[in-house]
């Protein structure tokens, strides 16, 4: 079934900077044209300057929605009507939904790490989780999992940006109740420590992006055991060392493909209202 743009067509877009590499087109515009809903999604080039002009057009043009990158998730709190209890947590906004010229912002990272886990055969409710990195990324998956009944989540970053989460991870232990650890990366005998008794291990800084793709965020093999479950949430290159460390300790595993995509398919739904044909968009992507 292919969409034909007419009068009754609404608009969606991905607004950032730079945009043009979006998978978001593909996967959106895929699932509108096999499910028959009269939608088209776009990639436009919104920056710190152009975003809050970018935000009024939503209401102006009767855009459906719209997906943000950093830092325009940050920035656009102020140009909002509501914020979802886990965009509040995480301080970013990645979806937001135009319901009649009312601005809702939403965070699907959190959800699409977590649907990603539970893919996998991994749900987060009552495990131990180890964190490296507390980005952007790393703040939604961390505020989703403890909304989601993680049992301990710890933390590490490094030593220098400690005094700058501790806000941050406070407010999760306060609005979520779940024991949450902010640690140094660098003290790595405590990470080999809590990694021992952990269940789900998630990087979520960039090392081993290219072109550093040798590097891993833990210092070896050893640190690993077969009982964890190992993400990445890099998907380029497809595998990391870190994954290729935890093939070779006998780890499930998965990259931040699925995350991205589960991502979306949370965005999808509060959008339409529908769930997303994952494996259509899958081929769409060549996964």
């Amino acid at each position: 079934m292919s969409i034909k743009i007419n009068g009754h067509t609404k608009l969606l877009g991905f607004f950032a900077d730079p945009a043009s590499h979006s998978k978001s087109p593909a996967m959106y515009n895929t699932a509108f044209e096999k499910l028959g809903i009269n939608c088209v999604y776009l990639a436009f080039c919104i920056n710190q300057d152009t975003l809050k002009d970018a935000i009024g057009s939503m209401r102006t043009l009767g855009m459906r929605g719209a997906n943000l990158s950093m830092p325009n998730k940050t920035s656009v709190f102020p140009y909002l009507d509501h914020i979802s209890k886990e965009a509040d947590l995480c301080g970013a906004v990645n979806t937001i939904v135009n319901n009649d010229g009312i601005l809702t912002g939403y965070n699907t990272d959190g959800t699409g790490a977590m649907m990603a886990l539970q893919a996998n055969s991994c749900p987060v409710r009552g495990k131990n989780l180890v964190v490296l990195g507390a980005g952007g990324a790393g703040t939604a998956l961390i505020a989703q999992a403890a909304l989601d009944g993680a049992k301990e989540i710890s933390v590490f970053v490094r030593e220098k940006s400690i005094q700058k989460h501790k806000a941050f991870i406070e407010k999760i232990r306060t609005a979520t109740g779940c024991a949450v650890h902010l640690l140094s990366l660098e003290d790595t005998a405590l990470l080999r420590s809590v990694l021992s008794d952990a269940n789900i291990l998630i990087n979520a800084t960039n090392v081993g992006m290219a072109p550093h793709t040798d590097a891993s965020p833990i210092p070896g093999i050893s640190f690993l055991h077969p009982g964890l479950f190992v993400m990445d949430i890099i998907y380029s290159p497809a595998r990391t060392r870190l994954l290729e460390m935890a093939d070779a300790a006998g780890c499930p595993n998965t990259n931040g493909l699925a995350m991205l995509l589960y991502q979306g398919a949370a965005a999808f739904r509060l959008y339409t209202g529908e769930d997303l044909p994952l494996e259509d968009v899958k081929k769409a992507w060549e996964m």
